[in-house]
């Protein structure tokens, strides 16, 4: 096992042929930390796939492709890329175009210091959301603010889902999650009630203008709420050793 893994990049598809090439473009233009890249795919006729094999074709080694292990849905992409990757930092990002791509490299010098999850924040100074559902904008920026003024998560952004973690983090952390993009917020959670530490940078994101979303705000909520008030649970004591790379000790 290499001593300093490169970065892992999961990108969840789900019809995105259209998006694909461009997003493709970003990641190796805007992400200079070496990588490799897990497109994660629910069906064998997903249109993404033809131009990922394109790519791929072409020569690039950085790129594979993964069916989706617990069928379909975006919870069960995330978590069958999260598992392909047994050390390391491992970035969580869609295809849609949405996430600000050009904090990668800070995200992942923030990992280098010794953080276990670095979010992207839309809701912290600098931060943006640009378009989508005005009910999905509220819910997520209420959820994330209380969450950090109210119950000291160290992230005003707890449900975004553009987020670096530890590999190994998520391996000691019972994935539960089975609906939409509720993981996202049940690894934050589960990481500060575990006494992980948390960074976060303030990110940009942009409603899709190609394809269309798969957020169900009314079908995903029970499961939102379910993680939300499990944060109100006391911190538990942590029982393993921060990690060595950065020296930097979890916070008492």
């Amino acid at each position: 096992m290499p001593s300093n893994p490169p970065l892992t990049i999961v990108i969840p598809v789900y019809n995105e042929g259209g998006n694909f090439p461009a997003l493709w473009r970003e990641i190796t233009s805007g992400i200079k930390t070496p990588f490799t890249a897990i497109v994660v795919y629910d069906f064998d006729e997903d249109n993404t796939l033809p131009v990922a094999r394109e790519i791929i074709a072409s020569g690039e080694t950085r790129l594979t492709l993964r069916k989706n292990a617990y069928g379909r849905g975006v919870t069960g992409a995330i978590k069958t890329g999260l598992e392909a990757v047994e050390s390391g930092p491992v970035l969580v990002t869609m295809a849609d175009l949405s996430d600000d791509l050009t904090q990668v490299d800070q995200m992942h010098e923030l990992y280098r210091q010794g953080f276990d999850v670095v979010c992207g924040s839309r809701y912290m100074k600098g931060g943006q959301l640009i378009g989508g559902p005005f009910l999905k904008q509220l819910m997520s920026r209420v959820s994330g603010l209380t969450l950090h003024y109210f119950r000291g998560v160290p992230t005003h952004d707890a449900t975004n889902s553009f987020k670096l973690y530890d590999a190994a983090m998520v391996r000691d952390i019972k994935v539960e999650s089975v609906a939409g993009f509720e993981l996202g917020l049940e690894l934050t959670v589960k990481a500060f009630l575990n006494g992980y530490r948390i960074a976060e940078i303030p990110s940009t994101w942009r409603d899709r203008t190609a394809g269309s979303s798969r957020f169900r705000v009314l079908q995903w909520l029970p499961h939102y709420l379910k993680w939300y008030f499990f944060a109100f649970q006391p911190v538990r004591q942590r029982n393993r050793a921060p990690r060595e790379q950065g020296a930097v000790k979890p916070a008492e």
